[in-house]
């Protein structure tokens, strides 16, 4: 019991990770230390799965996927996500930088975490990180896209966001916002919490559909990966995880455009600019400052607690 009571405080820290746009619920599963049993326990879903299943062979079936690890993972995911959507929804209207500080002091500790699983940093390792970097850098400057409620569209951001959510460094939220369905996911989550139906066939089916997808094809390939290639993928996220502190950097400006909807007008994140350093002269800087230090310690604690358990 006391294992999957852990198991499932991890998935709830993925799932709150996750509802953040610029963090990786991925980069959470691997400090904590379960990242690639959760790849193995989401690639046994095969044909001798199916099999299994269609054979009402459920205890081998059970065993086979690691059902007891997914479904403490998974229900703390879907807790952490419920329960937390209105929660960062608000703050992140009202104390933006706030949340951003957290969130930048949790990615930032986790750098080492994630790199020290490389056994031998080489030429063609160091080569990966650049480019992983590189790659998460440049997403903090693409355009979002308009919201578009397409029922295949919304399929394919289910699948790209499931897909960078699985992978540590790259944020599925972020890759929502990018698609621009961001908000519309989000409040319909939140929506769905209030009772509100409506929002399950039109957006919340054909996402989750998305996502199942991509997370059953990306865990075998992730899986081959880490098998073939090891040092190089995890060189690879590690330059994920460190070019995301430019895609959460706290002291940014948002900016907006202003668009034209049947209940008003919205103001749509179109794009970030002014990185700059936070003015010490004010308490507001320090207090975020202070978040920052809130988040590295947790990822210090988290640590700590992932070697005791795995010991």
């Amino acid at each position: 019991m006391k294992d999957e009571l852990a198991i499932f405080l991890k998935g709830f820290a993925m799932g709150a990770a996750n509802v953040v746009p610029g963090v990786s619920g991925g980069t959470i599963a691997l400090i904590t230390g379960i990242y690639e049993r959760l790849i193995d326990a989401l690639k046994s879903f095969d044909a001798e799965a199916l099999k299994l299943g269609v054979g009402l062979k459920f205890g081998a079936l059970w065993k086979k996927v690691d059902g007891l690890f997914l479904t403490a993972l998974l229900l703390g995911v879907a807790i952490s996500i419920v329960t937390l959507a209105q929660v960062l929804e608000y703050q992140f209207k009202n104390h933006p930088k706030l949340i951003w500080s957290v969130f930048f002091g949790l990615i930032a500790a986790s750098i080492p975490s994630v790199g020290r699983d490389v056994k031998r940093w080489g030429s063609d390792v160091i080569t990966v990180f650049f480019i992983g970097a590189a790659i998460a850098v440049s997403m903090a400057f693409l355009t979002p896209a308009s919201a578009n409620k397409d029922f295949v569209y919304l399929m394919l951001c289910g699948v790209a966001a499931m897909c960078s959510m699985i992978i540590p460094g790259l944020s599925g939220s972020f890759v929502l916002l990018l698609m621009g369905n961001y908000r519309l996911v989000l409040s319909s989550v939140n929506a769905l919490t209030s009772g509100d139906l409506s929002v399950v066939f039109s957006v919340i089916l054909p996402v989750s559909i998305g996502a199942v997808v991509g997370l059953l094809a990306l865990s075998r390939f992730l899986s081959w990966l880490f098998r073939e290639h090891h040092d190089k993928a995890i060189g690879t996220i590690t330059g994920f995880v460190a070019g995301s502190l430019v895609i959460i950097w706290p002291w940014k400006d948002k900016v907006l455009e202003t668009i034209e909807k049947k209940d008003g007008p919205e103001d749509k994140i179109v794009g970030f600019e002014n990185w700059h350093i936070p003015d010490l002269g004010t308490s507001e800087a320090w207090f975020q400052l202070g978040a920052v230090v809130i988040g590295v310690v947790l990822i210090l604690v988290t640590e700590f607690f992932a070697r005791k358990t795995s010991k």
